[in-house]
């Protein structure tokens, strides 16, 4: 029988959140007026698999910082968790990336310095795409997707602008304890103008070979972000949003590390490509719907007349509960559909029509 952490975990990962989590970035640059902009690359991707990278020593110079106690009982305990938090963020943070493809958004992290990029498979969906990541200083970058495992949800990227990359070291997810803290970074809600990747702090409650499950809040967006030990290491990938968003699933990192020439030779395999609906914008949660943050050039939202700031309340006339609701409710229809959109604007009620798109 699977043993959960105690629950007053997640009141001590807010307290120490509270008491000075924080980590100094350069500044966001907003996201472009055309969101469907992609910078142009130089670099082909080539078919032949780079050399798997290893997990990486620590640095002999700087000895890391440990958690000296999973179960914090004094103020040093919970200091010496916000320290290491705040060491796995400031090592990892700059490697964290939005991947925009069409009109869909999710997260990534870069851990080789040639621009190899892990996210997950439904993020990268189908290989040989064309991307724009977003790194979290504002730059941006073209990149094309490789090779998918649908079977447990692991994806692959690779930059195709000339470049050294920021990147983070690949850990090891077979050595993971029941109950170790862990730190998660992505883009939940899709990114969003003056705002890094989003940290949040929890612990592992098990894992498997094919899967680790934590106590890491996540919703829609942060799909494909890194999971990292509090060393700054990725032990895994963003994968599955359970219902209750303090439950959820990741894709180990010793996965990738198994299969990477396949992800890197553009492979796909485990079940079918994923090429399912598009509507084509990025929004957030809001109690009356989905907000949508922003729309993409020339798709079906943009051509139905969504607009910034439009709330989704009613798709296809089943009610909207949140972004994470709109993504269950699209996945349900087929590309060449069109839908009904019920839409507030302002002080308005509009009632759209959207044809769905192919993700392909």
């Amino acid at each position: 029988m699977i043993t959960r952490p105690a629950t007053w975990c997640r009141v001590f990962v807010l307290l120490a959140l509270a008491i000075g989590l924080t980590v100094s970035v350069g500044p966001v640059h907003a996201i472009g007026a055309e969101p469907s902009g992609v910078s142009s690359g130089s670099a082909a991707t080539s078919t032949e698999a780079p050399a798997k990278p290893l997990a990486e020593k620590p640095e002999a110079a700087k000895a890391l910082i440990t958690v000296s106690k999973n179960t914090p009982v004094t103020a040093d305990d919970l200091a010496n968790i916000q320290a290491a938090i705040q060491q796995a963020v400031a090592r990892a943070l700059p490697a964290t990336v939005g991947i925009q493809i069409r009109g869909t958004f999710g997260s990534g992290v870069v851990v080789t310095e040639d621009g190899y990029i892990l996210t997950a498979g439904h993020v990268a969906a189908v290989p040989g795409r064309t991307a724009t990541i977003i790194f979290p200083d504002g730059k941006r970058a073209s990149a094309k997707t490789l090779g998918m495992n649908y079977g447990i949800d692991s994806g692959m990227l690779k930059i195709t602008d000339e470049g050294k990359w920021p990147h983070a070291e690949m850990g090891r997810s077979a050595d993971l304890k029941l109950g170790q803290w862990c730190v998660t970074l992505g883009h939940p809600g899709g990114m969003q103008k003056d705002r890094p990747p989003v940290v949040r702090a929890g612990r592992i409650l098990y894992t498997r070979d094919d899967a680790i499950a934590t106590d890491c809040t996540l919703v829609g967006g942060d799909s494909g972000g890194p999971l990292l030990d509090t060393s700054g290491r990725v032990i895994g990938i963003h994968s599955r949003i359970s219902d209750d968003v303090i439950d959820n699933y990741h894709v180990p990192i010793d996965t990738f590390r198994d299969t990477w020439d396949r992800l890197a030779k553009s492979e796909a395999w485990g079940g079918p490509l994923q090429n399912g609906p598009l509507l084509g914008l990025n929004g957030q949660n809001d109690p009356l719907g989905c907000r949508v943050t922003s729309v993409f050039r020339d798709l079906p939202a943009d051509r139905a007349g969504l607009k910034a700031d439009d709330i989704i309340t009613h798709f296809a006339g089943q009610p909207v509960k949140g972004l994470e609701g709109l993504q269950v409710l699209l996945a349900k229809a087929k590309p060449g559909d069109e839908v009904a959109l019920s839409v507030r604007r302002g002080e308005d009620k509009l009632e759209l029509k959207a044809r769905l798109a192919s993700r392909e």
